[in-house]
């Protein structure tokens, strides 16, 4: 057991898929279950749709509010994807860290290697549907998409399945609760790794004799 107060290292997960694999549910799942992981709440230029909250599922901004960020390089990544633009707010990042969060980084394959490049001991995961016919059935039973936009996604998640191999870990998501378990344990092996553990807060004054470690 590691501290009194059981505490871990912050982590950045990076969690990313085509559209329609099941990252957003299982993100929900994960915060869901544990108090000390939080989700990361990107901005975007996308209006809302119903029973979205600003603050809360996005940082809905106007295109002047994102572009005045950019310029004082608040984010650390941003893309545009299907005519608007979403981004991942630094602030987001070094408040978890600070705080010995996990932050899941439900994010693009774009935005995913842009912050592994950024902060290198982030973790990376990419969830794959269990096939193609899957892949089209989930995508085409969105209701609050055109035909057009269905096609277009389905045409994207072709092309993202491509990069599974840049990520640290791969998730079949054919079963949520066995996919959620899966991540879990990757995620608790991440934050057990021994580089973060090198500061004396998450350790007993006598582990850290143990361990020759100073207190910080």
């Amino acid at each position: 057991m590691m501290g009194s107060q059981k505490k871990y290292p912050g982590l950045i997960v990076v969690i990313s898929s085509p559209s329609g694999a099941g990252k957003t549910t299982i993100c929900h799942k994960l915060i869901k279950k544990h108090k000390d992981f939080a989700f990361s709440v990107s901005a975007t230029t996308r209006p809302p749709r119903k029973k979205e909250r600003d603050g809360v599922d996005y940082h809905f901004l106007s295109d002047a509010r994102f572009d005045g960020l950019l310029r004082k390089n608040h984010f650390a990544e941003w893309a545009d994807v299907f005519g608007y633009r979403y981004g991942t707010l630094k602030s987001e990042i070094t408040a978890a860290l600070k705080n010995d969060m996990v932050l899941l980084c439900d994010v693009d394959i774009q935005g995913g290697m842009s912050i592994k490049k950024r902060f290198r001991d982030a973790i990376s995961i990419f969830i794959i549907p269990p096939s193609l016919t899957e892949l089209k059935k989930r995508l085409f039973t969105r209701r609050t998409e055109s035909p057009r936009q269905k096609k277009l996604r389905l045409e994207t998640a072709l092309k993202e399945l491509q990069y599974w191999r840049r990520y640290d870990y791969v998730v079949l998501n054919d079963n949520l609760k066995a996919a959620v378990n899966e991540v879990d344990m990757i995620i608790a092996a991440g934050r057990k790794k021994s580089n973060r553990l090198e500061s004396g807060r998450y350790w007993s004054r006598a582990q850290m004799r143990l361990l020759g470690l100073r207190g910080t």
